[in-house]
């Protein structure tokens, strides 16, 4: 179809400025089944409105998000965007430069960025800045564009604390986090309300790349733990994000046998979930206890034993400073472990040391067999 992202775009927004769709009030979402067109139009609008926008389909634009707070709409969009129904509110707080960021309209954002009495800094109903909206969705050209004026306030967070450097590092946006890293306002530390920083959340979700912009900045700590004690170390480490690890291990400050609030180590990550890579290069360190139990008295490798990992457990029985018959606070031992989920591949491994005692009994006096 000729146009397609054109004419569909158009005929959504056509129909989004119809008095009788501008009249529902925002909670109208019952009545949605008697209007079937109105949620596609809704939520997609911009997305065809990005690909391919003429001049007619930028004023239609430019007078829904004129008074897009009270807009059925902006509920549907709100809906889809946080999963939460947004039915029982009355008025929100979602404005026009909002949603035009959100979806990475540049020409729509230039013109509303002019207007009289534009607050660019405002916040939404969740507290998100259209400057966040635009991070938090990788829209480098409307980052741009917000970032351009002298009274844009990078650092502004949301209700949960979170920044647009936050939300760019979240998704990996590489190129939008080395525009906010140009700054020389940017804070690269600030943290959410649980003490995420945008390294913890990098690290936490493999984003290389990030991982390394905001570690060559002076101001960032690569050791930072959030709230429950976890440091982007120990994230990098749960998830098996082994070019994360090396990149962190590079760092003098940061201490790879860092315990959280639970006593849980980066290597009791790798090794609870089975990470061979990452075991490896933690236990390649001079200053990782590798024998180090979690608040229950379960180690490394009672943990692998639990769940299986032959490949990490082998690790662990190669290392010379591993317990094999460390119990856990209940006196049960990596064998017991082994033997009572059935991990017999792990139970073979065991018995195969010398140093293994087979018979040893937990506190209910029960043992392996």
């Amino acid at each position: 179809m000729p146009d397609a992202h054109r004419t569909l775009g158009q005929t959504c927004l056509t129909y989004l400025n119809y008095g009788q769709v501008k009249g529902l009030p925002v909670n109208y979402v019952s009545g949605l089944g008697d209007l079937p067109f109105l949620e596609y139009s809704s939520l997609y609008w911009g997305y065809h409105a990005k690909i391919e926008l003429s001049d007619q389909g930028k004023s239609l634009v430019l007078e829904l998000l004129n008074r897009y707070d009270n807009h059925i709409s902006a509920t549907l969009l709100l809906g889809k965007i946080y999963c939460y129904d947004f039915s029982q509110l009355t008025h929100h707080l979602f404005p026009g430069l909002h949603c035009a960021s959100y979806f990475g309209i540049d020409e729509v954002v230039a013109v509303l960025i002019e207007a009289e009495g534009c607050d660019i800094n405002r916040g939404d109903c969740m507290g998100f800045t259209p400057l966040m909206w635009a991070t938090q969705q990788g829209n480098q050209g409307v980052v741009r564009l917000l970032l351009a004026r002298a009274e844009v306030n990078p650092n502004k967070p949301s209700n949960h604390g979170q920044t647009p450097l936050w939300c760019a590092s979240l998704n990996g946006y590489e190129a939008v986090v080395r525009l906010l890293l140009a700054r020389d306002d940017i804070d690269p530390e600030k943290s959410d309300n649980d003490g995420q920083t945008p390294l913890w959340c990098a690290s936490m979700n493999g984003h290389e790349a990030v991982v390394g912009l905001l570690l060559a900045h002076k101001d960032v700590n690569p050791d930072q733990p959030d709230n429950h004690g976890r440091t982007p170390l120990g994230c990098a480490s749960l998830k098996g994000n082994e070019r994360v690890v090396r990149l962190l291990l590079a760092r003098d400050e940061v201490n790879p046998g860092q315990l959280n609030n639970d006593r849980q180590t980066p290597l009791w990550w790798a090794c609870f979930c089975g990470h061979e890579g990452v075991a490896k290069l933690l236990l390649a360190r001079d200053d990782v206890n590798p024998d180090t139990p979690d608040d229950s008295g379960r180690t490394p490798l009672w943990w692998a034993s639990w769940n299986g990992h032959e490949g990490v457990a082998r690790l662990l029985l190669t290392h010379g400073d591993v317990d094999p018959n460390k119990p856990d606070n209940f006196g049960k031992t990596p064998l017991w472990s082994a033997s009572f989920n059935g991990r017999k591949e792990v139970v073979k491994l065991l018995l195969s040391r010398d140093d293994v005692h087979p018979e040893k009994p937990d506190e209910d006096d029960g043992t392996p067999l």
